[in-house]
């Protein structure tokens, strides 16, 4: 047994077990845990996510997990994990990712001293909230997990983290990777000029205006605001359709402008909105978001590009980021692997991770260096 592990035994020893479907950001967190914790074993605890040719699974555990502190990582919406069904090569989404996460809960068996599941995309955190007759589905799911003897859930930029009000006995916490996209943004991009003669942040609706506000605080910065006209009366794919983005702010010629969102989906809104910054003859526009999806693919981002539409897409590795699109020029990835090793090494340590939700003074000691 090594040093460490006898030095955090009252608290249990420590445990990974990382799903197929976040594999390569789990090994990195593995990684940056043994550096951190000067030790050269490995925190991984093997785990088989089997599927039967009918489509049933399970998921089998090959070490002993009793009395350890365990974490669970998931990535819920990595669409590049398939198996065999009848026959048919099928894609898991993000049910079936949820559901490996229950099977994993459930092989524990109640033998882990603590079980933390980490979701670094919230399973259904889309459908947050009711509109009328339908479900709602992520506050099922987390009462779910709960049930199941769940003692603690951690995320990042939920699309609504009231939704934690479904289990108010539960630890949920809500990380937002704001610091390590401007690091990334301050290190990729050497002639970006971070002041109000300059730069501006951009919200694309009213719902990112609070993200934009906090990035045009911590940057001393202006904000601008585009506003979705959407037809109301027909709905495509899930949602109205957006008729025109209005603009409200200052003149944006001749400035950097920087588009804050939480995910980009299509793609559609945002690329809207580079052509509008441009037409006001911005110098270059910016996109930083966490999840990045691209559920229509990559061609128009490329065109937009070629077009100097675009200038950069900042987006973190906490969901599936395709060889494809890590390997585009306008396109940087934004690790997030030690952030989260450093987290899950506190908390093993019982100790405080206040300073990890609010980035504000780390995001100044940046900028002060830059400068």
């Amino acid at each position: 047994m090594s040093n460490y592990q006898i030095f955090n035994h009252n608290n249990g020893e420590l445990g990974l077990i990382v799903l197929e479907s976040c594999k390569e950001l789990g090994e990195k967190i593995n990684e940056h845990i043994k550096i951190k914790t000067g030790t050269e074993e490995s925190f991984l605890i093997p785990a088989k996510e089997i599927r039967f040719s009918n489509g049933e699974g399970k998921v089998s555990l090959s070490e002993t997990v009793r009395g350890k502190d365990i974490y669970i990582l998931c990535d819920v919406g990595n669409y590049s994990c398939t198996y065999n069904m009848f026959g048919i090569t099928n894609h898991k989404g993000p049910d079936e990712h949820f559901q490996d996460i229950k099977r994993t809960v459930s092989a524990i068996r109640g033998k882990a001293k603590r079980i933390t599941v980490i979701m670094p995309l919230l399973y259904e955190s889309r459908q947050h909230r009711r509109k009328g007759r339908e479900s709602l589905d992520c506050a099922l799911a987390l009462q779910e997990l709960e049930r199941l003897g769940v003692q603690e859930i951690l995320t990042f930029d939920a699309h609504d983290p009231n939704v934690q009000n479904a289990i108010p006995l539960l630890s949920f916490e809500n990380f937002y990777p704001t610091y390590d996209i401007l690091k990334t943004i301050i290190t990729e991009e050497k002639y970006i000029e971070i002041n109000k003669n300059n730069m501006l942040v951009i919200s694309p609706d009213t719902g990112a205006m609070d993200r934009a506000i906090y990035y045009s605080n911590v940057l001393g910065v202006d904000v601008g605001l585009f506003y979705k006209r959407r037809d109301h009366s027909t709905i495509i794919n899930g949602k109205n359709p957006i008729v025109k983005h209005e603009y409200m702010g200052r003149n944006v010629e001749d400035q950097d402008v920087l588009i804050v969102d939480d995910m980009i989906a299509s793609g559609e809104s945002v690329l809207d909105i580079a052509r509008e910054l441009k037409a006001r003859k911005a110098r270059n526009v910016y996109v930083a978001t966490t999840f990045a999806f691209f559920t229509e693919g990559l061609e128009k981002f490329q065109k937009y590009y070629d077009e100097k539409i675009i200038t950069r897409v900042y987006s973190t590795n906490l969901t599936y980021i395709s060889p494809e699109l890590e390997k585009a020029e306008w396109f940087r990835k934004v690790d997030m692997s030690e952030l989260i090793g450093k987290i899950i090494n506190r908390l093993n340590k019982e100790q405080s991770i206040s300073k990890y939700m609010d980035a504000t003074y780390v995001i100044e000691e940046l900028l002060k260096n830059r400068k």
